[in-house]
């Protein structure tokens, strides 16, 4: 989807890719990782405004992850995790691992990079607290991996004060949807006049080092098990 007037529309497909490819070979030597082919389009209507953007259905989205989820696991995967680099697929990937998870023999997790690696992005950036569409990091590591793509001759120009997320939320907890186009005119949030090639390698790393982790961690695929009548302390209880 559009990434303001300096960044490509495949900022989020790219930088996925790269913190994958990444995460992979920084776990392969502990534990074989095979990085399937990115799923390029997703939920990006809140963009439609905005030229330069494709977007599919929930339904049909939803259909798509299911689709793959059961290839891959016919072909013999069981631990299956959907990384995630954009921020309106979010919801979709936790219902997606809600649904099938029950019924699946194979452990589903879903994560988005950006907040796998929450902390250790955001201590590089200057004026932006986390990372925000098209702002100060999505350009930095767009200069990293793809610099000839990123149009850096008016960046100062586009500074926006935009809060990143802040603006799905009303009251203290409730969420509501709005179009991109409604909190800023360039289709970007934050200070892209900030980033520099440096910074976008360092978060890139970051991010890659953050789903390492999780892939490493035992706990991530480890069965929970069933501790149904613990605790119980001689109440009768019966299993179901």
């Amino acid at each position: 989807e559009q990434h303001g007037p300096h960044l490509p529309t495949m900022t989020d497909t790219r930088l996925g890719y790269e913190v994958n490819i990444r995460a992979a070979r920084k776990a392969y030597a502990t534990r074989p990782v095979v990085v399937a082919p990115v799923v390029w389009s997703g939920l990006s209507e809140h963009h439609m405004p905005f030229g330069g953007t494709l977007t599919l259905s929930h339904a049909t989205f939803r259909a798509v992850l299911r689709d793959l989820i059961d290839a891959l696991i016919r072909h013999g995967f069981h631990d299956i995790l959907i990384s995630n680099s954009h921020g309106g697929n979010v919801v979709a990937m936790q219902q997606i691992c809600d649904e099938l998870s029950p019924g699946l023999n194979a452990t589903l997790v879903g994560t988005t990079y950006v907040t796998e690696a929450g902390e250790d992005l955001s201590r590089h950036l200057q004026d932006q607290p986390g990372v925000m569409h098209a702002g100060e990091a999505e350009t930095s590591m767009m200069m990293a991996v793809e610099p000839d793509l990123v149009d850096t001759a008016d960046l100062a120009t586009l500074v926006d004060g935009m809060d990143g997320g802040g603006f799905l939320k009303a009251g203290k907890a409730a969420y509501r949807w709005r179009p991109f186009a409604h909190l800023t005119g360039n289709g970007m949030a934050g200070n892209p006049a900030r980033a520099t090639a440096a910074k976008g390698e360092a978060m890139l790393e970051a991010g890659a080092a953050a789903l390492a982790a999780l892939i490493l961690d035992p706990a991530t695929w480890a069965a929970p098990g069933d501790r149904r009548g613990e605790g119980t302390q001689g109440v009768p209880f019966r299993r179901v």
